[in-house]
């Protein structure tokens, strides 16, 4: 199965819950009026797309209707679909322009913050990258087992020490390791604690004081896992985390179990950060980079 196959399976769920139920409700509306738009609107907002966002999907709708005249529901679909894809906005891909790049991992445990670190590893080497992965969770317990399980099905370099170690001396240890196999890509784990925030602050604040020391001249990108389950509680989770880090880009875990993919369009709307990998299964190469397209496409399609 390919893996845009594997989207399309992986939202079904979303699918069935928003744009089921859409064309549902197409059908039973003999005209498209207002009774229509309020009955779409509790329909995207139950389905976790967000109130502020659903209100901008609605406003732009309804201009879209009284200036193309819109009657026919299969136009009402495509207004619709153009308008989820403009609010996904454009895919922004990892920024590896630098030899080696840094990625930086964070999020709350339980998020799949680790199994995305061993995934999007895995998917770099598939691109012909060379990966080291710094293992500075170093507070959970089990982190560093669970991550040096990833590297080996990914065959990633993991350069580790004990659970309680300073997590910027492992970021440290990696860092030389990177030079000395001249890796491309450096992806760091990060303890997941944001309910205590400048704790959280302080140890990202060392680490980044190592990598602009170490690697000046590197490009560094600052990944926050969510997990899409949680739906509006990961926009909320992700607020806290913008104000504690410079996020330069979402990890989606676990979207083919959930009906609130729609959060795809909250995040994006509300935090302006874009959404770089996706991840809609258990397996190794069920995460992927973000595409717009294909993912518009798996929630409209037939």
């Amino acid at each position: 199965m390919g893996f845009f196959e594997k989207l399309k399976s992986g939202l079904q769920k979303t699918k069935n819950a928003i744009f089921g139920r859409v064309d549902d409700l197409l059908k039973a509306f003999v005209r498209i009026d207002e009774e229509f738009l309020e009955e779409l609107e509790e329909l995207l907002i139950t389905a976790d797309v967000g109130v502020d966002t659903t209100e901008e999907i609605l406003d732009r709708l309804r201009e879209q209707i009284r200036e193309d005249r819109i009657k026919n529901p299969d136009d009402v679909r495509a207004a619709l679909r153009g308008i989820v894809r403009e609010l996904i906005g454009e895919h922004e891909p990892l920024n590896l322009t630098t030899t080696p790049s840094v990625v930086l991992v964070i999020g709350v445990n339980g998020v799949g913050k680790t199994t995305s670190i061993g995934k999007i590893a895995a998917s770099l080497k598939q691109d012909g990258k060379r990966v080291v992965v710094a293992a500075a969770d170093t507070f959970r317990a089990a982190a560093t087992e669970q991550i040096a399980v990833w590297c080996e099905r990914s065959g990633t370099d993991l350069i580790k020490q004990g659970q309680g170690a300073d997590p910027a001396a492992v970021v440290f240890d990696a860092i030389n390791a990177v030079k000395s196999r001249h890796a491309d890509v450096l992806i760091i784990d990060t303890a997941g604690r944001l309910h205590n925030k400048k704790n959280l602050m302080d140890e990202l604040a060392k680490i980044d004081r190592v990598i602009r020391r170490e690697l000046p001249d590197s490009t560094k990108e600052t990944l926050l896992v969510l997990d899409a389950t949680t739906g509006q509680n990961a926009v909320a989770q992700a607020k806290e985390f913008k104000n504690a880090s410079d996020i330069t880009g979402l990890v989606l875990t676990k979207l083919d179990g959930t009906a609130k993919g729609g959060i795809v369009l909250s995040v994006r709307r509300e935090l302006g950060i874009p959404v770089k990998f996706i991840g809609v299964g258990e397996q190794i190469d069920d995460m992927r980079p973000f595409d717009a397209d294909a993912f518009t496409d798996a929630l409209f399609a037939s």
